[in-house]
């Protein structure tokens, strides 16, 4: 919720691509029980054609694994002129990728500094899990719990086009521990520190600058300022600029430098009598002028376990709407809220800081409301509570 200057919004065109996930053939991973002997080494071959966004390697892990990939083969792109006359990056290329041009920049990639086409991963679901370089060899430790999915950094339409495959070697270095948090699990429990007489103190909702209520608190997180930076951080978010100016000055150095910008501003709204600490946000490159997981987090008064308790509030726009305050133009969130909290939840989960998380109900939920601009939302009441890891070097 936030209103938005018009000229800045149309800055950006709206691209709508996606990611379908697609089994290959190939040998299925064993039950994962107790850890690999030193010296013993589980393998797994894999092939990845070009012609597919992301394949199912069907080698489920553990959080705390550790693997080592290596990969082998070409791909080739053709000549593609489609985007205003000028040819994308074309050529024949290996699992590092080819060098990101220009017309790139319309793309949605899901790494954003990776080559385009280079071989990729991700654990679990795209609809929250991080995605990494694999390229050529990669060493890497699994944060959390779940399936390895294997990819190319590129759109489905250009999938349909290219010609070639990857032949990965996925070694189990270490198998990791059974008891690693994943984001689909362990089963919650109740959090000590996070009492009724805690939640009947912190506001449902957030405010503008006038006074009228707005969004919903939704998510709470237990960590020092560091730790809360480095979590979202981790899981893709991005810290948003600060002012419409700085908007349009980080998107032109964002276009010169080829990286995908997400950093368009929001407006300034209160909890505790002052404004946000931080602001972030998690979207689709291209669109985020009109739609993009976002969301507003204040450091509150109060503390868990010795660590303060930081409230949030999220929301995802979809759009934009008619500010019933003044007539101007606002986004749009989704009124089904209760999607962005658990986006969150599952975002930062995947990052394997998140020790404890459980979903809490106060005394006086809130379930349906309008923002401060006029858009309705609804909501089953609870508030996702997520204690972060406690890195003891982090400041408060």
């Amino acid at each position: 919720m936030r209103i938005v200057n018009s000229s800045t919004a149309n800055i950006f065109a709206a691209l709508v691509l996606g990611a379908t996930a697609m089994v290959c053939p190939g040998p299925a991973a064993p039950a994962q029980t107790g850890s690999v002997k030193p010296g013993s080494t589980k393998s797994y071959e894999i092939d990845v054609p070009g012609t597919k966004t992301w394949v199912d390697t069907n080698v489920d892990v553990r959080g705390g694994a550790k693997l080592r990939f290596t990969a082998t083969g070409e791909i080739t792109y053709p000549a593609d002129t489609s985007y205003k006359g000028k040819s994308r990056t074309s050529g024949t290329f290996g699992p590092d990728g080819l060098p990101r041009g220009w017309a790139d920049l319309i793309h949605q990639y899901a790494v954003k500094d990776a080559g385009h086409g280079a071989l990729i991963g991700r654990i679990g679901s795209d609809a929250y899990a991080q995605a990494f370089l694999v390229g050529a060899s990669k060493n890497y430790d699994v944060p959390v719990a779940g399936r390895l999915f294997l990819g190319l950094n590129q759109s489905m339409s250009e999938a349909s086009t290219a010609d070639g495959s990857f032949h990965v070697t996925i070694e189990v270095l270490d198998e990791g521990s059974a008891d690693a948090i994943g984001v689909g699990g362990p089963a919650e429990t109740r959090l000590q520190g996070i009492t009724s007489d805690l939640l009947s103190k912190i506001p449902r909702r957030v405010s503008d600058p006038n006074g009228n209520p707005g969004d919903m608190v939704n998510v709470l997180i237990v960590g020092t300022q560091d730790q809360v930076v480095q979590v979202f951080t981790a899981a893709g978010w991005v810290q948003v600029d600060k002012s419409v100016g700085g908007a349009l000055l980080s998107a032109v150095m964002g276009t010169m430098e080829k990286k995908d910008y997400l950093t368009m501003p929001m407006s300034v709204l209160y909890l505790f009598n002052r404004p946000q600490d931080y602001g972030f946000a998690h979207g689709e490159p291209v669109k985020v002028a009109m739609s993009r997981n976002h969301l507003r987090a204040w450091k509150s008064p109060y503390e868990v376990a010795g660590r303060p308790l930081w409230c949030i509030a999220a929301t995802h726009d979809i759009g934009f709407e008619r500010d019933q305050r003044n007539n101007g133009v606002t986004h749009k969130i989704d009124p089904a809220i209760d999607g962005e909290r658990e986006y969150v939840n599952g975002t930062l989960s995947g990052t394997g800081l998140v020790v404890q998380r459980d979903h809490v109900t106060p005394a006086d939920p809130l379930t349906t409301a309008k923002t401060a601009t006029g858009g309705e939302f609804h909501s089953d009441g609870r508030i996702v509570v997520l204690v972060l890891k406690d890195t003891k070097s982090a400041s408060n």
